[in-house]
C-alpha cells in the first residue's frame, strides 16, 4: 500500500506543477525566463504578507482573468 500512496503523491505534484505552469502561461508570460518569473513571484509575495489590500486586488484580477469575477 505505501508505494502506492508514494505514486498518488507524486501524481499529485505533478498535476500541481502542470497547472502551476499553465498559470504562467495564461498570464502571457511563458516566454521569458526562468530567473524573471521567480524575481516576479518573490517580489509579490514580500508585497502580499501583511498587506490585505493588495492581496484583494491581485485575487480580484486573477478571477476576472479566468472569467470567475468576485471568486
Amino acid at each position: 500500500m505505501r508505494r502506492s500512496d508514494s505514486v498518488e503523491a507524486r501524481k499529485k505534484d505533478t498535476r500541481e506543477k502542470i497547472e502551476l505552469g499553465g498559470l504562467i502561461a495564461k498570464a502571457g508570460l511563458r516566454y521569458e525566463k526562468r530567473a524573471l518569473l521567480l524575481g516576479l513571484l518573490i517580489d509579490a509575495a514580500d508585497r502580499l504578507r501583511g498587506n490585505e489590500a493588495e492581496h484583494e486586488r491581485l485575487t480580484a484580477i486573477g478571477a476576472k482573468a479566468f472569467g470567475h469575477e468576485g471568486t
